[in-house]
């Protein structure tokens, strides 16, 4: 996180005190969270809230239930969040939380009781103005009504607006669960305009199947893509004449993965990233596409779905060839923007139809797409530095004219 900002805060040439408040979270909570497991032992549960930025407003971020959960891992989780608020040009900071612990192997009591205790320790630090927390990795909206509820009962009312990515009878938000896709949808979209291609007959691959990349394959395939190949966790299936995505959708329903499934021929990630196609869009995981492949990739623009699916090696060598890489926070930007509008909606207790979420969301993202685009060209950068350099200056300057507080 620390080296893409310090690439894009030079062209900026931000002043060192500046430099210093950005890159120094304003804090760092670590709680311990005794719950009684099932067997009737006490267990106790580190966990960790880190709020990056309140400059913009509230901060903003996911909580993550997983053994691999770090202090130092969190810290980067919620700069990062900082600036993905920053380019979409929604009015929150960053924030990150975690739990270091292994919830497949606890019944929904346990887990239920230690999202409680969790938020019953991190009580102080959160709320609508203070930080709005949402579901990440193993957590879900069940999870985060737990949230909502615990505190409400803290707080002595009902407040919605502490937390996103609910279900809807709580207050969520219609078209929530498809932003993301939806907005990898988009920039993919206006990444074939600035390149001077219709996204109406394109040909596309996507690596990853779940939320991200299956909305994302089903709306360019309605736009007029056609989708070539897709691979998950098990395998995958190419098909020369494009997918039928929505028989895939159903396949993958049914089976959990998208290998075996009749309409196609067997294909592997190596084969996916080689396929000749005008765009790739890894929906998966982080570092999939590496040194070590990175020359077989054959695609025009490479549409980041997933966070951090390219590593820096290979993301120089994309550039310098000429593919046009559109970074994780501005690709997957639409998921905060959507928990923004959550937001939105619960402050003031009314709410707005599928279709005007998705028509707002499409102007954000043609907004940020933009801005992000003109900015890599003024610089003469690559898109990734590009966004870095929009939502440094964006809390740069609201940093400067806050002033300083002493």
């Amino acid at each position: 996180m620390l080296e893409e900002f310090d690439g894009a805060a030079r062209l900026l040439n931000l002043e060192p005190g500046i430099w210093k408040i950005l890159t120094h979270p304003k804090r760092q909570i670590a709680v311990s969270c005794p719950v009684q497991m099932d067997n009737g032992e006490i267990e106790v549960f580190t966990g960790y809230r880190v709020q990056n930025s309140m400059t913009l407003g509230p901060c903003k971020g996911g909580i993550r239930y997983h053994p691999g959960v770090t202090l130092d891992e969190v810290t980067a989780l919620a700069a990062w969040m900082t600036w993905k608020c920053a380019v979409a040009h929604v009015p929150f900071g960053g924030g990150k939380g975690g739990i270091i612990c292994d919830p497949t192997r606890m019944s929904r009591r346990e887990v239920e009781a230690l999202t409680r205790r969790y938020v019953a320790e991190i009580i102080d630090a959160i709320g609508p103005e203070k930080d709005v927390p949402a579901p990440d990795v193993n957590t879900n909206e069940q999870i985060m009504a737990w949230v909502m509820d615990t505190y409400s009962m803290h707080v002595g009312h009902t407040s919605t607006a502490v937390v996103t990515g609910k279900p809807l009878e709580l207050g969520g938000s219609l078209g929530r669960r498809e932003a993301t896709g939806r907005g990898v949808m988009i920039v993919a979209r206006e990444s074939a305009k600035h390149l001077g291609f219709s996204i109406k007959g394109s040909t596309v691959a996507v690596q990853g199947f779940g939320n991200v990349g299956s909305v994302s394959a089903r709306l360019l395939a309605e736009a007029g893509a056609r989708i070539l190949g897709v691979t998950d966790w098990k395998g995958g299936v190419y098909n020369a004449k494009g997918l039928d995505i929505p028989k895939l959708a159903d396949y993958v329903t049914q089976h959990k993965t998208a290998a075996g499934f009749p309409g196609g021929e067997p294909l592997t990630n190596p084969q996916l990233y080689a396929l000749d196609v005008d765009i790739l869009i890894p929906a998966a995981l982080e570092n999939q596409i590496t040194a070590d492949n990175v020359a077989a990739v054959r695609a025009k623009v490479v549409v980041e779905g997933a966070n951090g699916p390219t590593t820096p090696a290979a993301h120089r060598h994309l550039h310098e060839r000429g593919t046009l890489v559109i970074p994780d926070i501005l690709a997957n930007s639409s998921g905060v923007t959507a928990s923004y509008f959550e937001w939105v909606q619960d402050r003031y207790g009314y709410f707005w139809t599928e279709p005007e979420v998705n028509q707002r969301l499409e102007a954000k993202m043609c907004e940020a797409f933009e801005d992000v685009l003109k900015t890599a060209i003024h610089y003469k950068v690559d898109m990734r530095t590009a966004a870095y350099i929009v939502a440094i200056n964006r809390v740069a300057t609201a940093t400067r004219l806050r002033g300083m507080y002493a």
